[in-house]
């Protein structure tokens, strides 16, 4: 009975949505819409074959509320809730740490081919990816500069996640996520310095700095807690996903209505533009794993690696140069989308397992 009561109001908000949009009917609009992503959200929960497209549904209620309503998500009465978006990010990348181990960096040594390729792929294709496209699209300075920071971060534990859904290589992408995170603070800046330093101006050091605190220190910190304190707070070990989940959708709807006034002017190109730098990045990345000599299952890995990308840290770096209402908008739009585009790649790859390499020409 609760199914098909939400059911019914995610399709009746949702034909409410598109007859209030043609009539321009934009005050009631909103409520509309988020009562829609809301209740879609809990719909697709209950379909296990979906469910894990109902996260990103949740954020584009927040994205909407955000649109709609900035005046909420700007300030709480003299804070201004940016001040959240850096701590956020720490508690984040301390959860990150805390899913992490030793073990994962054990990988270079037993993969190693499939880790230099990887990092390879990762900290080539998708920041001359994002240079090419900011540059085709003719963005703003500083709104393309947050697309080469997209391109030019590490990967993040979504991938991950993704490449234990499609059955692909999971040892290889641990250890790719975790050697481009600690790579990130050298690379990171110095990929920008090459790429965006005529469209806005970048500080080697300070971006560095940024990068080591908001991301190494907190990892750091994680995997001290797993060495030593892993399974003794079985709350704390179930509550950070969570957490994180929340951390994420918050600093999304923070940078949303910061950026309000540029996205309803640049919404849609910048929305056409993350699309493709985000199915370019699986793209090159399986094919170009592909002609270095790896298998289909660590191509696959890669593509996964390399396609998505850690927005936070970018968005967290467009805040620490003061910029995220502009720097930060491309990572804000490429979070949500690399997640449904992600969600939908695992789940056709996991149609199509690669049984051995032995036969793999002959497999999907």
């Amino acid at each position: 009975m609760y199914k098909k009561i939400i059911s019914a109001i995610a399709i009746s908000s949702g034909i409410l949505a598109v007859i209030l949009l043609i009539l321009g009917d934009f005050n009631k609009l909103g409520p509309v819409l988020i009562l829609f992503f809301l209740s879609l959200a809990l719909a697709i929960r209950s379909i296990d074959s979906m469910k894990g497209f109902s996260f990103t549904i949740l954020i584009f209620a927040a994205v909407t509320a955000s649109m709609f309503y900035p005046e909420f998500f700007s300030k709480v009465g003299s804070f201004d809730l940016k001040k959240l978006i850096v701590p956020l990010l720490m508690l984040i990348m301390f959860g990150m740490g805390t899913a992490m181990s030793l073990q994962d960096f054990k990988g270079v040594v037993k993969m190693p081919k499939g880790v230099l390729v990887g990092v390879l792929c990762q900290f080539t294709i998708m920041p001359f990816v994002g240079y090419g496209l900011a540059t085709l699209f003719v963005f703003p300075p500083e709104i393309a500069a947050g697309i080469i920071l997209v391109g030019s971060s590490p990967s993040g534990l979504a991938s991950n996640v993704m490449a234990y859904i499609s059955g692909a290589n999971l040892a290889l992408s641990l250890t790719l996520t975790a050697v481009a995170t600690l790579l990130a603070p050298l690379l990171t800046p110095l990929l920008m310095k090459i790429l965006a330093n005529q469209l806005v101006p970048i500080d080697f050091l300070a971006m560095l700095w940024s990068i080591v605190k908001i991301v190494i220190l907190p990892i750091i910190a994680g995997l001290v807690f797993n060495r030593y304190a892993h399974g003794r707070f079985n709350w704390l070990d179930k509550a950070m996903p969570v957490v994180s989940m929340a951390g994420i959708a918050i600093i999304i709807t923070i940078i949303t209505a910061a950026g309000r006034d540029s996205l309803l002017t640049l919404g849609l190109l910048l929305i056409v533009a993350v699309i493709l730098h985000n199915l370019i990045g699986y793209f090159l990345g399986y094919w170009g794993s592909r002609i270095f000599g790896l298998d289909k299952k660590s191509a696959r890995t890669v593509a996964f690696e390399v396609g998505m990308q850690n927005a936070g840290l970018a968005s967290g770096i467009a805040l620490e140069m003061g910029r995220v209402a502009t720097m930060g908008l491309a990572p804000a739009v490429f979070g949500p989308v690399m997640n449904i585009t992600g969600s939908g790649l695992a789940t056709w790859w996991r149609g199509k397992p690669i049984k051995n390499e032995i036969n793999e020409n002959k497999a999907a």
